[in-house]
């Protein structure tokens, strides 16, 4: 997939958001498998500590997972996120192709594979990583979003 057709999320902060972005804007669409465990906290830590960067890149950030609106917002306070998180029903881990079988400690299930996706505000889709490790990957992300 190069092109993302557009798409209203629901998110944090009782918002619905676009994607693309109506105001012209880049965006960092980062899916992760669930609020509050370790990887997906230090990831969302590592974009709301880089925060500035990106806004300065002209470019917003939104987490996703399939935990609904009450955990996201339980996770976002707790963890000080200046972005908002989207309350995914499946339509965008399917559209992005990342709700796959998985594998961990010889159980096979569904579940989110962690993939960020930097899309432009014509809704192309600029850089994709699949299968993320969360160390350094904020760093591969900003230097795309800058480009």
């Amino acid at each position: 997939m190069n092109q993302v057709k557009p798409i209203t999320c629901n998110a944090t902060s009782n918002l619905e958001v676009q994607i693309p972005d109506s105001q012209g804007r880049k965006i960092v669409l980062y899916f992760y498998p669930k609020d509050a465990t370790p990887g997906c906290t230090t990831e969302g830590q590592d974009f709301r500590d880089r925060h500035a960067d990106f806004t300065n890149a002209n470019t917003i950030i939104y987490g996703v997972s399939k935990d609904d609106l009450k955990s996201h917002e339980k996770f976002k306070a707790k963890q000080n996120f200046p972005f908002e998180l989207i309350a995914d029903d499946g339509k965008l881990c399917e559209i992005f192709g990342v709700w796959q079988l998985k594998k961990f400690m010889g159980r096979e299930f569904m579940g989110i594979v962690r993939s960020t996706f930097l899309i432009d505000s014509d809704g192309k889709i600029l850089k994709s990583w699949r299968q993320v490790k969360v160390k350094n990957h904020i760093e591969e992300v900003l230097a795309a979003a800058v480009l």
